[in-house]
This record gives C-alpha cells, sequence and structure tokens, in this order.
C-alpha cells in the first residue's frame, strides 16, 4: 500500500507569534483547517501545547514543543484553539493554521 503525504500548505496571513507563560493562554486559529504549525521560537522554554474547540486551557501534561523546533499537529475541523503554557519562564510560540504536513 502506498501512501503519500501533502506538504504543508499555510493559511498565509494568518500566523501569528505569542508569548507563552507559566499561566495558561489562548488564540484562535478559525475553523476548517485540518494542521496547525507551532514553532517554538525560544532557545530555553519548552511551550506546552493543546489544541481544541473553543476555550481550552493547556497545561504542561499536554504537547510539549521543545526549543527551537517545530510540529505539524493534526487537528478536528472544527477545533479552532490553541492553548499555550511554558513550565514558568515566558516563551516564543508561532502559530500558523494549514493543512497537510
Amino acid at each position: 500500500m502506498t501512501t503519500t503525504t501533502d506538504a504543508f500548505e499555510p493559511a498565509y496571513g494568518s500566523g501569528t507569534t505569542v508569548s507563552p507563560a507559566g499561566t495558561s493562554a489562548y488564540s484562535t486559529l478559525g475553523a476548517g483547517s485540518l494542521n496547525v504549525v507551532l514553532t517554538n521560537l525560544d532557545a530555553s522554554e519548552v511551550v506546552y501545547v493543546r489544541v481544541g474547540e473553543g476555550a481550552q486551557t493547556a497545561t504542561v501534561a499536554d504537547y510539549p514543543v521543545l526549543p527551537n523546533t517545530q510540529v505539524s499537529l493534526s487537528k478536528g475541523k472544527y477545533d479552532d484553539t490553541v492553548a499555550y503554557i511554558t513550565g514558568g519562564g515566558t516563551g516564543s510560540l508561532h502559530i500558523i493554521a494549514g493543512r497537510g504536513l
């Protein structure tokens, strides 16, 4: 069986950069896209993220995005929110929706 993976197609103009800290916060990305790319722009802080529909609260038990790395996560078509938190310091996280990996 052959499978193909589409390259990530960003929803240009929809990206945002946020400053996660020790208290959970969230950003709305809009429903409809099936993936979100998260880029941790910080050199030392791990950012923990949670993707869902409506208001979300991230905890340090959620998905870690390591310093200076980028991940692509699949999401439900109605998921429109990314919540983020650090273990205590302030970080920098870029969020952009799209499709593909």
